[in-house]
């Protein structure tokens, strides 16, 4: 089977994805990650859970891409943030999430743009000219999303709701696959 047949046929699993964007442009991430319906516990061999903050767990990390599952208990949520310039694709596996997107006025202060709230196998794109984000679990439970980032971003700028002014911070893994 030649690969434009297996990009046709039907993405199911984790390895599918991985290997559909291993052997893909950029240009088509978009599809892939809205086209692709897992099964379920696709995804129990990357889970982490810690009740005090949500977990990073790294399933790819190369040049070309980094997806990175993310577990949420009920309640938890990011600091407003950006990509590091790199485009993010937000699958959500499990549960509902409201993303929040802001920009900055002339003034450095942040304007609320607009909140969407995602439910199961839907997909939020951000980058970096959109504006800054920050993602909260809204149901009350347990969930998880699946993060694809077109490059890997080592760092972003958090804003510090202290000092009012966005820092950079370096990222981690909670787990690596």
């Amino acid at each position: 089977m030649n690969s434009s047949e297996s990009s046709a046929a039907p993405l199911q699993s984790l390895n599918d994805l991985i290997t559909v964007l291993s052997e893909g442009e950029r240009t088509t991430y978009n599809h892939i990650i809205r086209s692709i319906k897992f099964k379920e516990n696709a995804f129990d061999k990357y889970s982490s859970w810690s009740n005090e903050c949500y977990t990073r767990n790294c399933i790819v990390d190369n040049e070309e891409f980094e997806l990175i599952l993310i577990c949420w208990c009920e309640g938890h949520k990011t600091a407003i943030h950006d990509h590091g310039g790199e485009e993010c694709w937000v699958k959500v596996i499990e549960g509902e999430f409201k993303e929040t997107i802001y920009k900055q006025n002339e003034e450095g202060e942040l304007i609320l743009v607009k909140n969407t709230v995602s439910k199961q196998n839907e997909v939020t794109y951000m980058k970096d000219f959109m504006g800054f984000h920050k993602l909260e679990n809204t149901s009350n439970k347990r969930s998880m999303s699946l993060h694809l980032y077109a490059k890997p971003i080592r760092t972003c700028n958090v804003f510090d709701e202290t000092s009012k002014t966005f820092v950079s911070k370096d990222l981690t893994y909670n787990t690596t696959a």
